[in-house]
C-alpha cells in the first residue's frame, strides 16, 4: 500500500503534490489547512499571555482575516476532496477548531463569533475526507488512529490532557491485537516531544521557544506506552525526517505549502515500513 502523507498547507497545495497524491492508496493529511495572517502580531502580543488577538487588532479586523485565512483552507479542503483517492484527516492548531488537549482554559472572554468550531462546519462538506482526530479510521486491512498534540508539548496534570489521553488509552485497547499485529498507525498533528523532529530551529521563531524541544507529550506517552508500527505527524515545517522511539518509525511529512510531503511504501502483510520517499 503506498500512503501520501501531507499536512501544514497553509493555504496551499501544490500541483506536484496533487499529482503525487493521485498515484497512491490513501491520502492521510495531519492538517493545518489555513494560513495564519496574524502570526507575527500574535506573538508579538499574545504569547503566553491572557491577551486575545481580536483584542489587539479589533473584531472587526480580526473577523475579515480570519474569514480570509479560512477561505484559503477550504480551498485546499475542495482540491483534496477531488482527488480519486480517499483522504482522511486530523485537525491541527490553525484549523479553528474547538480541540483543546494540552492546556485547560484559565478564562473564557466571551466573543462567541471567535468560539465557534468553524473546521467542523467546513469539513462535513467533503465526503471524500474523513476526519479521524480522537476516533479511528479502517483502510483495508488497516487501523488508523487519529490525534492531534496541541501546538506546544503540553500540560500533563491539566484536566483537558487527561481527558484526550484517556480517549487515545480506549481506542489503543480497543485495537490491542492490531496493534499487536504491526497494523496500526498513529496519526496526529503535533510530533511527540523531545527527538529529532520538534526542535525548533527556524531562524524567524521567537528568542523563547527557538531551540528547544516542542512536540507533543501526549503524543510521546502514548508512543511510549503502545509502540504502534508507525506515527505520522507534521507541526515543525523545518523538520521533514524521520526519527524512532523503540519500535515506532516516526515520520515528519513536512510543510505542504513549502512543496513537501511523504510516500510511504507499507507492507500490509508483514506490517513494515519497506520504504520512506521523501518529497522535497
Amino acid at each position: 500500500m503506498k500512503i501520501f502523507a501531507i499536512g501544514d498547507f497553509h493555504g496551499k497545495f501544490p500541483k506536484k503534490l496533487e499529482k503525487e497524491a493521485k498515484k497512491c492508496d490513501l491520502v492521510v493529511s495531519v492538517a493545518d489547512y489555513t494560513p495564519f495572517s496574524l502570526k507575527r502580531v500574535f506573538f508579538k502580543h499574545c504569547y503566553k499571555t491572557d491577551v486575545d488577538l481580536w483584542e489587539v487588532v479589533g473584531k472587526r479586523k480580526y473577523k475579515e482575516i480570519i474569514l480570509k485565512d479560512l477561505r484559503k483552507g477550504e480551498k485546499v479542503l475542495k482540491k483534496l476532496n477531488n482527488l480519486s483517492v480517499p483522504v482522511i484527516t486530523t485537525i491541527g492548531n490553525y484549523d479553528k477548531t474547538q480541540i483543546i488537549d494540552a492546556h485547560d482554559l484559565k478564562k473564557i472572554k466571551g466573543w462567541k463569533w471567535d468560539e465557534q468550531d468553524f473546521f467542523a462546519s467546513m469539513i462535513k462538506k467533503y465526503k471524500n475526507i474523513k476526519r479521524f482526530d480522537y476516533k479511528y479510521v479502517k483502510f483495508k486491512d488497516l487501523i488508523f488512529i487519529g490525534g492531534y498534540g496541541g501546538s506546544y508539548p503540553g500540560e500533563v496534570r491539566s484536566k483537558n490532557y487527561k481527558k484526550y489521553k484517556k480517549k487515545l488509552d480506549n481506542l489503543f485497547k480497543k485495537f490491542k491485537k492490531e496493534n499487536k499485529n504491526k497494523k496500526l498507525i498513529f496519526v496526529f498533528h503535533n510530533v511527540p516531544y523531545n527527538t529529532k523532529l520538534d526542535k525548533i530551529k527556524d531562524k524567524n521563531a521567537p528568542k523563547v521557544v527557538k531551540g528547544k524541544h516542542y512536540g507533543s507529550k501526549l503524543i510521546r506517552r502514548i508512543i511510549n506506552k503502545y509502540q504502534p508500527i508507525l506515527g505520522i505527524g507534521g507541526h515543525m515545517h523545518e523538520n521533514q525526517g524521520k526519527d524512532k522511539i523503540k519500535k515506532t518509525l516516526i515520520i515528519n511529512t513536512g510543510a505542504a505549502f513549502e512543496g513537501k510531503a511523504v510516500v510511504i511504501d507499507f507492507d500490509e502483510e508483514k506490517g513494515r515500513v519497506k520504504k520512506v520517499q521523501f518529497i522535497k
